[in-house]
């Protein structure tokens, strides 16, 4: 039976290409999604891949979700954490909820999903948790302190979660991608997306793929000496 794999955040964008890349692999995929259900139904029909509706910032509800998951498919082996919003503002304009939304989503879940998984993958002795982290988190950026604190947030959980795994064998490590192609970055306007594009290096906006072969290479069982780091995905943008 192969590995099963839950990518949160997984219908669409940088989501969907590390499901399919995954499933490519050979892995039993299974994606989470939050709010599109017309997107994650077109998703599934082009796929294969199971789509389930849950909100990964909902502790309760995560705790069920995988829970059914688990009972439908078996046991989730290798956990992508890569739901994320943003809700951008200047601190002195931010509301709280805008502030709240995007800690809960993008921080929060990764305690939700982790917990859900962490038992398992201890007693079988084996795990594989990719968070999926920003060039933004560590290097900041301009109107995103919540966005900006959330991911930096996840490379720090990464790197405890790291030590706390290490002798079960689960390895739990961050990407840390760039600016790429996704229907988030191509609302940036266009003039503003242009300068982007000039402080990276290649020259070009990452991937959704360049992600994915990243991710793909990390929840290898053969990747076991491979924890507790964050692979910078930026194109020369930031080397931290």
């Amino acid at each position: 039976m192969s590995r099963v794999a839950l990518v949160t955040g997984g219908t669409r964008g940088i989501g969907e290409a590390i499901c399919i890349k995954l499933k490519e692999k050979g892995y039993t995929v299974v994606a989470n999604y939050g709010g599109n259900d017309q997107k994650a139904q077109e998703f599934t029909e082009r796929t294969g891949i199971a789509a389930f509706k849950f909100d990964v910032s909902d502790f309760a509800a995560t705790q069920t979700a995988i829970q059914q998951i688990e009972n439908d498919f078996g046991p989730v082996d290798i956990l992508v954490n890569n739901a994320g919003i943003t809700r951008d503002g200047t601190m002195h304009r931010m509301s709280f909820e805008q502030w709240d939304a995007v800690i809960q989503t993008n921080l929060a879940s990764c305690f939700n999903t982790c917990r859900a998984v962490i038992e398992g993958m201890r007693e079988r002795e084996f795990g594989r948790i990719i968070n999926v982290g920003s060039v933004n988190g560590q290097a900041g950026q301009y109107g995103q302190v919540n966005y900006a604190a959330a991911k930096s947030g996840i490379h720090g959980f990464t790197k405890a979660l790291a030590q706390e795994g290490a002798g079960k064998g689960i390895t739990v490590n961050a990407i840390a991608p760039g600016y790429v192609d996704t229907d988030m970055v191509r609302a940036v306007p266009e003039d503003v997306l242009a300068k982007i594009i000039r402080t990276i290096p290649v020259g070009r906006l990452g991937r959704p793929e360049d992600i994915a072969n990243s991710i793909a290479f990390l929840v290898d069982d053969e990747s076991g000496f491979i924890t507790g780091s964050t692979l910078s995905i930026n194109g020369g943008q930031h080397m931290y």
